[in-house]
């Protein structure tokens, strides 16, 4: 199938969500209860500052990407794009994305690495965040002055800063992961005398 196809297939009628990988249609599993959170978290964060930074992009969920290779047969659905544009006319596609955040679950591991690759063959991608669901820690790709990706990403950790340049999104990590079982403390029992 073509990506033009693939944008106006209606789907297999099961309400499934699907993307386009080099001509195949597969299916996106259904997000895991953290992944969920976790996700949404990241758009309050992401919505937060771009309004505070008062910067011309929006914050999309599960926003259609073509990758810069193969494009004629790709359609790539991260969890979290943030884009310039317009969305009054109804565009299916998000065009020119500066930042892309995906959510990596155990289940998703190799589909999410191959999207990865895929996203970064767009020129105005700038950062690629990924967020994993195991333990608190996040992965920034990131172009360097020149325009080229950086050999490693960026590791983020528990307490550490997540400093998102392309949105000025600078907090603690935690705060991705807030209301999840890897945030939470236990509550001491009290003690019997």
């Amino acid at each position: 199938m073509t990506a033009q196809e693939f944008l106006a297939w209606p789907g297999d009628g099961s309400g499934r969500r699907f993307q386009l990988v080099d001509g195949e249609i597969r299916p996106m599993s259904p997000a895991s209860r953290i992944h969920g959170v976790i996700q949404a978290n990241l758009a309050y964060l992401l919505v937060g500052a771009v309004r505070r930074e008062a910067l011309p992009l929006q914050v999309l969920a599960e926003g259609a990407v073509i990758p810069g290779l193969n494009a004629s047969s790709n359609v790539r659905v991260p969890d979290l794009v943030v884009a310039q544009g317009d969305d009054m006319r109804g565009d299916q596609v998000v065009t020119d994305p500066v930042l892309i955040a995906e959510v990596l679950s155990p289940g998703n591991s190799d589909e999410t690495r191959d999207n990865i690759r895929a996203y970064a063959t767009l020129s105005s991608v700038r950062e690629i965040v990924v967020v994993h669901t195991g333990r608190i820690v996040a992965e920034v790709h990131r172009r360097d002055a020149a325009g080229a990706w950086q050999a490693d990403p960026e590791l983020v950790e528990r307490g550490e800063r997540l400093r998102l340049a392309s949105v000025g999104l600078d907090c603690n990590l935690d705060e991705a992961y807030a209301n999840t079982w890897l945030t939470r403390t236990k509550s001491t029992p009290p003690h019997n005398g």
